[in-house]
């Protein structure tokens, strides 16, 4: 029996002889561990210090009695499996114990493989209530493992809802920090963006840093250990003595830094830290991963829309300096055709001297062609 050799049963007799015959005779060569207490109080001792999984106790012991003992151990909060020894002539006594909490009895004189019988079905119960505390236990961890990973993915479901949606930049740079630190379980965390022009970090956004470093947002922020994570480009999660080489060592004992890259480049830098010595595990170096793919692609995505910006820009221009330059050259028309109208006039009216009938017919033409061309452009002035 491999389980009897972990299952302590506690014999209460001040009857040696029948001790003997429960401890030594019966119950020892079985494998189980069996303790004797002589009377209730030492019964009771021996109990809250190391809790038997099964009483055997008779309830005519001298002083405390068996039944007293039930009450004492019950009052303490030792729920244990107790087998009551009485005398024939007893039963009253037995249905009290039963009311006060004992799972069996026998009556003396008890042969031994009364005994084992009992402790066995006694046992049996002790053996249900651990495996239904162990499948509970179980079905508790994978209930909070399960609530957990929900709470994870709802998290990244909404960062990168947050990415194609969120326009203003300080908004969604705040949502990758809170839920980085969110998914992490780590008790502050921030964004470094690589400044074009200095080529240092920037700090971007934070959630609960220290007042001291918090006030420098938009200026560099240089925790000792982002410079070594921009060159190797790899996560890197430290924590305990190696951390204590780090200036970011003074904000906790567990850290760690996941570079934000494009085109083989760390253009920022997602860093965590607990206090506690808690290092991160693998399952939170593939959420960071996955929050700083969003950030880069954030990032991305609003240099493609500065540069559509910027494009457009210049076509507006571009357009607008062609609308004024039509504009320029129509008016020049106009004029000149205001100014050519004039002396058509004067030659197709003989002003200027005898014209002849085919001269008069060409001038006429001339000035319908010119009345024409001023209408059109008029036209094309709306």
């Amino acid at each position: 029996m491999t389980s009897a050799l972990t299952e302590r049963i506690l014999v209460v007799e001040s009857d040696p002889d029948i001790s003997d015959l429960i401890a030594r005779q019966a119950l020892k060569p079985l494998g189980y561990q069996v303790s004797v207490a002589p009377d209730g109080t030492s019964a009771i001792r021996q109990a809250v210090q190391s809790p038997p999984d099964v009483v055997i106790v008779n309830l005519n012991l001298p002083g405390l009695s068996g039944k007293d003992l039930l009450v004492a151990l019950s009052s303490q909060g030792i729920s244990i499996p107790m087998i009551v020894l009485a005398e024939k002539g007893q039963e009253p006594n037995v249905i009290q114990a039963f009311r006060l909490g004992a799972s069996d009895y026998l009556m003396l004189p008890a042969r031994e493989a009364e005994v084992v019988s009992s402790v066995e079905r006694a046992l049996k119960q002790v053996r249900e209530a651990r495996s239904r505390e162990k499948l509970d236990a179980q079905i508790k961890q994978a209930n909070a493992e399960l609530q957990r990973r929900v709470r994870e993915l709802s998290t990244i479901f909404a960062v990168g809802r947050a990415v194609i949606s969120v326009t203003d930049q300080r908004v969604l740079f705040n949502k990758l920090v809170e839920a980085i630190t969110a998914v992490t379980e780590a008790d502050m965390g921030w964004l470094t963006l690589k400044d074009d022009k200095s080529k240092s970090f920037l700090l971007a956004a934070q959630r609960n840093l220290p007042e001291g470093w918090a006030k420098k947002i938009g200026q560099p922020l240089d925790d000792g250990i982002s410079s070594l994570v921009a060159m190797s480009l790899e996560t890197l999660a430290i924590h305990g003595q190696p951390l204590q080489k780090f200036k970011i060592s003074t904000l906790g004992k567990s850290a760690m830094v996941v570079p934000v890259k494009v085109h083989n480049e760390a253009i920022g830098m997602l860093v965590v830290v607990r206090k506690a010595e808690k290092p991160f595990g693998e399952s939170e170096h593939n959420l960071s991963g996955a929050i700083a793919d969003y950030a880069s692609i954030s990032l991305v995505n609003a240099r493609l829309f500065r540069a559509l910006a910027q494009n457009a820009e210049a076509a507006q221009n571009g357009e607008k300096h062609k609308n004024e330059l039509l504009q320029n050259m129509r008016n020049e028309v106009q004029t000149t055709m205001q100014a050519v109208m004039y002396p058509l006039g004067l030659m197709a009216g003989g002003k200027m001297g005898a014209i002849t009938a085919e001269q008069k017919q060409a001038l006429d033409s001339i000035q319908t062609a010119v009345k024409n061309l001023a209408a059109q452009l008029n036209q094309s002035k709306h």
